[in-house]
């Protein structure tokens, strides 16, 4: 990841910056498959971090998106009483002003005639859903919901059952605007991430299984593979404040409640680390004691997961 880098020189006598550029990074990705942990037989409940809110079935299918290995997925079997849903989702809760989402996916039909709603769900930290994809299986089409509504927008898309398709989400939380792709065409173009002022930033990213009708739902499913979350954050900063008993006093600037590892080098080889920090406010100081009798000394800021 690129960094900014502050070098301090002659018994710390001066301090120079270098701007790094914005960088993307990962922040969660998952192929489900064994090697990773998972566990074929069970539930994705439960596992690597995945939990569930609702009841039905959920877990791990090979060979229905080909050459992809396994698959994780959603529906199929008949939920608790009662229940309508089932939203699985990794909690990510983080804020970060720009966020991709990428996954593939497909559609597997009931072999009855009940058929029920597949949705992938946007939730912020505050677990309030910011606004959904809707891929309605009775009428093989793809809708969206923003917040402040029931009513959906129908993308002008469709799909086929069976079928392997990417989908991918841009959210810019610091525009409050969304816009996704399907197979490769526009869903949905610079929309508003929240209508009603909710809070903006992200929680998690859900598959989720909506029947259709509680008493008659169908043997439907949706498998998803390749589930990745990146975001792109922007360079932190370190300058030099001034020295407490000789000693430089660091801030690190960044973005707000985000953490961020400070660290240290004498050749820009070799790194040590001096402290991981949450920018309370976007910045946190240090006072850095070991620089003293040191001809030259590096430093450099990192964006921490």
């Amino acid at each position: 990841m690129n960094s900014e880098r502050g070098v301090l020189s002659g018994m710390v006598l001066a301090l120079a910056l270098i701007t790094g550029a914005n960088a993307s990074v990962v922040i969660y990705q998952t192929s489900f498959e064994p090697a990773e942990g998972y566990n074929t037989n069970a539930d994705l409940v439960g596992q690597k971090g995945w939990i569930g809110a609702g009841s039905g079935g959920n877990g791990l299918v090979s060979g229905r998106l080909p050459g992809r290995g396994f698959q994780a997925y959603v529906g199929f079997t008949p939920p608790a009483t009662n229940d309508s849903s089932l939203f699985l989702y990794q909690p990510i809760n983080q804020s970060l002003p720009q966020v991709q989402f990428s996954v593939t996916m497909a559609i597997i039909d009931s072999t009855t005639s009940n058929r029920d709603d597949f949705y992938w769900s946007v939730f912020n930290q505050q677990g309030q859903s910011l606004f959904t994809l809707d891929f309605d299986n009775y009428e093989l089409k793809l809708y969206y919901y923003l917040d402040n509504t029931n009513g959906r927008t129908w993308t002008g898309l469709g799909f086929t059952n069976g079928g392997s398709y990417p989908l991918s989400l841009v959210m810019d939380f610091a525009s409050n605007r969304w816009s996704a792709s399907f197979n490769g065409a526009p869903a949905a173009t610079n929309q508003p991430i929240s209508t009603v002022g909710a809070s903006l930033n992200l929680g998690d990213i859900d598959a989720a299984w909506a029947i259709f009708d509680p008493s008659a739902p169908g043997d439907n499913f949706m498998v998803f593979d390749d589930y990745r979350i990146t975001a792109t954050v922007p360079a932190p900063q370190v300058a030099l404040l001034g020295r407490v008993n000789g000693s430089p006093t660091l801030r690190v600037t960044g973005l707000t409640d985000n953490r961020y590892a400070l660290e240290s080098s004498t050749d820009l080889f070799n790194w040590l680390p001096l402290q991981t920090n949450v920018a309370s406010g976007g910045r946190f100081d240090f006072v850095d004691d070991g620089p003293l009798g040191v001809p030259r000394r590096f430093y450099r800021v990192r964006w921490v997961p």
